[in-house]
């Protein structure tokens, strides 16, 4: 969702002519139908269900972006990458945002697993263009997929402005924190996020200041109902927060903390960067190409290793803002994201630049 937040006002400022639609899921949508700062967002029914709701949501954007006369329909995950040859059928132009690979999600089963590498596959073999978020992912897919090298883009996530229109004083009093006195992960409650060995490390520790994590399951599992069973005075789960909200948490924090098995290129730990905060994270592939200083990495999984660094000073872990904002920026991901549409749009017009009579329509 902060991605595409993120990313399609900007692509609507540098191509005012063009008609954006976020075909999105209803049941996590406010409104059937919405707008956000030029984007029309429009709900479409699909069951909650964490094996059926991606592809059920994905086949009825396919089919409604065809109704609609669509020119492009962007997928975003290689779930959704299912429908890929589908919209190809259906006279689509497809671009396929490969966020991550998700088969190596610990909440997934052996089916699950084998359905998303074929959601990879279609969708690398299918799409006309296909963006990677992160280099690590860009050069696994070339080597893996190397007859379509030349269609994979690697476009990072941005560093976002977050919005300011929170008090702090405020959000630390609601949550009973003080500044500049709690460690903060913002993550989803699922396996990968690593949240148990944040915990396991953090009671190990000789830290004195509270834990916050900010986030929740998009699902009832044994796994969140574990880990919210911690909840203690000094552990304190927050739920989902607002932009603004996590804006306060990453600026007064004394430690920005992502334990992750697995990621895409992280959107919170780039937040958590722009606004300043000390980091540390898992050193995985897609958190080493933040490319932050050894210093700010520890060994994914190693618990032991992890409650040393809590018990470290935590300026050893600080970070120059500066360098994260200018090597990711959400500016130039819209320009180079433009380029790919207007690459996979060029075969059928007379010229490359799209004109504005035709719709692009962005699923997920």
């Amino acid at each position: 969702e902060s991605h595409c937040e993120e990313l399609l006002p900007r692509i609507k400022a540098l191509w005012p002519g063009h008609r954006s639609i976020v075909l999105g899921r209803a049941p996590y949508l406010p409104e059937k139908a919405g707008e956000h700062r030029g984007i029309e967002i429009i709900g479409l029914p699909c069951p909650r269900s964490k094996h059926f709701e991606a592809v059920v949501s994905t086949l009825l954007a396919v089919l409604d972006a065809r109704k609609r006369g669509a020119g492009l329909i962007h997928i975003h995950a290689i779930g959704p990458g299912l429908l890929a040859p589908l919209a190809r059928l259906l006279g689509l132009k497809v671009v396929v945002t490969h966020h991550g690979t998700d088969y190596h999600r610990a909440k997934w089963g052996l089916l699950a697993r084998g359905t998303l590498r074929a959601g990879e596959w279609l969708a690398l073999t299918f799409a006309d263009r296909v963006i990677a978020v992160s280099p690590s992912l860009a050069d696994h897919l070339r080597q893996s997929f190397p007859g379509r090298a030349q269609r994979i883009a690697y476009i990072p996530n941005g560093t976002s402005d977050l919005p300011a229109d929170a008090d702090p004083a405020l959000v630390l009093e609601r949550l009973g924190i003080a500044d500049g006195d709690f460690i903060l992960a913002v993550a989803r409650l699922v396996p990968e996020k690593g949240l148990h060995d944040l915990l396991d490390a953090y009671e190990r520790s000789n830290c004195t200041a509270k834990l916050v994590i900010a986030g929740s399951a998009d699902h009832a599992s044994d796994y969140a109902r574990e880990l919210l069973a911690r909840a203690g005075d000094r552990v304190i789960f927050a739920g989902v927060q607002s932009r603004a909200t996590l804006k306060c948490l990453y600026e007064h924090c004394a430690l920005f903390v992502m334990p992750s098995y697995h990621e895409g290129l992280p959107i919170a730990a780039l937040e958590a960067a722009s606004c300043g905060a000390r980091i540390l994270l898992s050193d995985i592939p897609a958190n080493l190409d933040i490319g932050l200083d050894p210093p700010n990495y520890f060994p994914v999984g190693d618990v032991a290793a992890l409650t040393e660094r809590l018990n470290a000073d935590c300026a050893d872990f600080q970070v120059d803002r500066d360098s994260v904002r200018a090597r990711f920026s959400w500016d130039k991901a819209a320009e180079d994201t433009l380029e790919v549409y207007r690459t996979a749009l060029a075969p059928r017009r007379v010229t490359p630049r799209p004109t504005s009579n035709r719709g692009t329509l962005v699923g997920s």
